[in-house]
């Protein structure tokens, strides 16, 4: 029976046992050799004690270089000198395939040496610490989803109008029609409330912005909810403990991933609701207080986000921006202001949710929809939700990266994404 490392480190194998996977490294010491053996779950040590085994097995584990995928026949050993307290005492390796010289070796590369070879790149210990701590959110968002009711909806990716404006749309030919690759779903979930009230979908989208920060891909993994009947102040609460659960059970389920990224544990689990608020208007106060030269109107960048969390030690909301730097859904508070917020990471690590009530009146759409100079008939289908049973609602956007980037204290946002895509990469 074939066991993983997993298994093996939790201390719950013993005796005879066999495993499979890659190795990560090797390194010969006299008569022993040491073989660090990485599969999806870990990695353990195996050793090969030349007066133990047979001399075609010894030479054997000498001949193996860097990622060649073997299986090992041996005993598990508890040692508290191996890494994780356990070792496998090897008595057969098998040899699935040999690799060739790794392109990768065991030395420091550049980063736009890594993203080139990003294919070889993403087998690397700490890429698969993220991976799993990116399954645990994705998985932990889904679980508290449906623990509150929502539905898992697939919306479609490829649209005939903008959602977040027409400046960072990525344009297709569409059989002869321009259409565009989604930049949210939002659109299309508003239209599913209407029959299940409460929706969420997982998805990728794309945004045609040239940015070259920590925080932007031009392709990102959207988790998007929106909720019949939820005013304002019941999209906030949704937005806080959806994070807070999300930040508590990978806390408690990718411990050891976190410690090796960097990240206690132990910080994830102060992250407890509720957040705190503060407004827009509250916000320019605090950063001209702080030396920075801003005004009322404009939006905030990652320099004034990183800025503002200083002030905070757990994520915080700002609400009540101007109207006119926020998208023409968002339903209207006063005369110059929107019931929108935006949930800022602390630490530094900029926004990861933006969300709103939702414009509920039928001529105030369009009105916004002229405005930002959209085609009136690219909206209609939108535009009429607003004539056959309208409700209030409300809905929001979290960008799965920023998060997972966040919780694993991760410098650039392209470190927890497999294959990322940015102004100048869409390879491999």
């Amino acid at each position: 029976m074939f066991r993983r490392v997993k298994e093996i480190l939790s201390g719950n194998v013993s005796g005879e046992t066999k495993l499979r996977g890659w190795v990560y490294n090797s390194r010969s010491s006299g008569g022993i050799v040491f073989i660090l053996l990485r599969d999806g779950t870990g990695l353990i040590q195996c050793t090969v004690k030349k007066d133990e085994v047979p001399e075609d097995v010894f030479k054997t584990a000498e001949s193996l270089s860097q990622e060649s995928s073997i299986i090992v026949h041996g005993e598990v050993n508890k040692d508290e000198r191996a890494p994780g307290g356990y070792e496998i005492k090897a008595k057969k390796i098998e040899i699935v395939h040999k690799a060739e010289e790794y392109p990768i070796a065991p030395k420091e590369h550049g980063v736009e040496f890594l993203l080139d070879n990003r294919h070889l790149h993403i087998r690397s210990v700490k890429m698969q610490a993220i991976m799993r701590i990116k399954d645990a959110v994705m998985t932990a968002a889904r679980d508290w989803f449906h623990k509150e009711g929502f539905v898992e909806v697939t919306p479609p990716i490829i649209l005939k109008q903008a959602c977040e404006g027409g400046s960072t749309l990525f344009k297709l030919d569409y059989f002869g029609h321009e259409a565009y690759l989604s930049q949210s779903a939002q659109l299309h979930l508003e239209a599913m409330i209407f029959g299940l009230e409460k929706v969420y979908s997982v998805t990728p989208s794309f945004r045609a912005e040239k940015s070259r920060t920590r925080r932007h891909l031009t392709e990102y993994w959207h988790i998007e909810a929106e909720a019949a009947w939820a005013d304002f102040e019941e999209n906030l609460r949704i937005q806080e403990e959806l994070v807070s659960y999300i930040c508590q059970r990978v806390a408690d389920e990718r411990a050891e991933d976190l410690k090796f990224l960097g990240q206690d544990p132990n910080y994830l689990k102060k992250m407890t609701t509720p957040f705190p608020r503060i407004t827009y208007d509250e916000a320019i106060e605090m950063l001209k207080k702080d030396g920075f030269d801003v005004y009322w109107g404009m939006d905030f960048g990652t320099e004034e986000e990183r800025q503002l969390s200083t002030h905070f030690d757990k994520p915080f909301f700002i609400m009540f921006f101007p109207k006119q730097i926020k998208a023409f859904y968002m339903k209207a508070r006063d005369e110059k202001t929107v019931l929108g917020a935006d949930l800022i990471a602390p630490q530094g690590f900029g926004e990861i949710i933006g969300g709103s009530e939702r414009e509920t009146d039928h001529r105030t759409l369009v009105e916004r929809l002229k405005e930002e100079g959209e085609k009136i008939e690219n909206y209609q289908w939108y535009l009429d939700l607003r004539k056959y049973g309208s409700v209030p609602h409300s809905g929001f956007g979290l960008g799965t990266e920023r998060l997972v980037r966040w919780i694993c204290k991760t410098e650039h946002i392209r470190d927890v994404i497999p294959f990322p895509r940015t102004p100048n990469r869409f390879y491999p």
